[in-house]
């Protein structure tokens, strides 16, 4: 009687605990379902990244539910641009983290200019902005000294997360594209065995160093006397430092490689002679000011 009863009871039992193990499971997995609801109605603020100076780089971070920054393809969840500081205080580089021009540069000085690309005349738009320049896969913009980086940063981040997110072209027509890039190192059949391997040089170890500080160089010609004319755009363009870079640096390499080279010349605009003579006389002003303390 008692074998008989027993087998009953441990299978009563069983299912029980069975049933109370199944009403366990629904409870969890309609927790859930409830919680995971209240994460995706939950809106996400977009997150901003500062590095603590200019000295370090920065950007913003837009994740995809952000409306203002969403990204167009369903393959990226985000969008990160980087920025770098150069050599010159009033020129930013911008790294959206996508191809900008691919091959080449293009650079523009005013509105006029900017008309070929949608990108271009936009960012000039911004008070302040004087100057646009696209590297492969940067875009280097410069300021007047008058506004401030924190001012101009969060409209310029604004207009480059909506264009690249968008999948916009970056010029009007291809034309306009092709005419963009520098030709300038293109070695013809009328150049030189002297002037072809200066635009090799230029092309292959100078061009791709100065972009890492977000500007370019152009072959402007080479002289009778042995002077290879350049002409320095996007960040390098009115830098102070950038007649160093172009006598400890490019002038030393070309002069080394080709003994025909007997110099560098920089060919300037009228704003960058200002710039420079500006540049000049607050030295003379600081070491003036550096003697009279001296002397007291």
């Amino acid at each position: 009687m008692l074998m008989t009863v027993m087998p009953g009871l441990a299978s009563r039992s069983i299912r029980a605990l069975s049933s109370a193990r199944s009403a366990s499971n629904r409870t969890i997995e309609s927790a859930v379902r409830s919680w995971t609801r209240t994460i995706s109605s939950t809106p996400v603020r977009a997150a901003v990244h500062r590095g603590p100076t200019l000295a370090t780089a920065s950007g913003i971070h837009a994740p995809k539910a952000a409306p203002l920054f969403s990204i167009a393809s369903p393959q990226c969840r985000s969008m990160f641009i980087q920025t770098e500081i150069t050599p010159n205080d009033d020129s930013l580089k911008f790294i959206p983290g996508v191809g900008v021009m691919g091959e080449g540069t293009a650079e523009f000085l005013d509105t006029r200019s900017a008309l070929k690309s949608p990108l271009a005349i936009r960012l000039m738009g911004i008070e302040g902005v004087k100057a646009i320049f696209y590297g492969p896969d940067f875009v280097t913009v410069s300021k007047d000294s008058e506004n401030p980086w924190a001012v101009l940063k969060p409209e310029i981040y604004s207009i480059l997360m909506e264009h690249f997110s968008s999948g916009m072209p970056l010029f009007r027509s291809e034309e306009d594209r092709e005419a963009a890039g520098p030709q300038d190192t293109q070695i013809l059949d009328t150049d030189s065995e002297t002037v072809a391997m200066i635009k090799e040089l230029l092309e292959t170890r100078v061009r791709p160093a100065i972009m890492e500080d977000g500007g370019d160089i152009e072959y402007r010609g080479f002289s009778d006397e042995g002077f290879v004319k350049v002409k320095l755009k996007g960040s390098c363009r009115g830098c102070s430092s950038s007649a160093v870079t172009l006598k400890s640096g490019i002038e030393r390499m070309l002069m080394h490689y080709i003994p025909e080279v007997k110099g560098v010349e920089q060919i300037l605009d009228e704003e960058e002679v200002i710039a420079l003579d500006e540049f000049a006389k607050l030295e003379e002003r600081l070491a003036k000011n550096g003697k009279n303390k001296n002397s007291k």
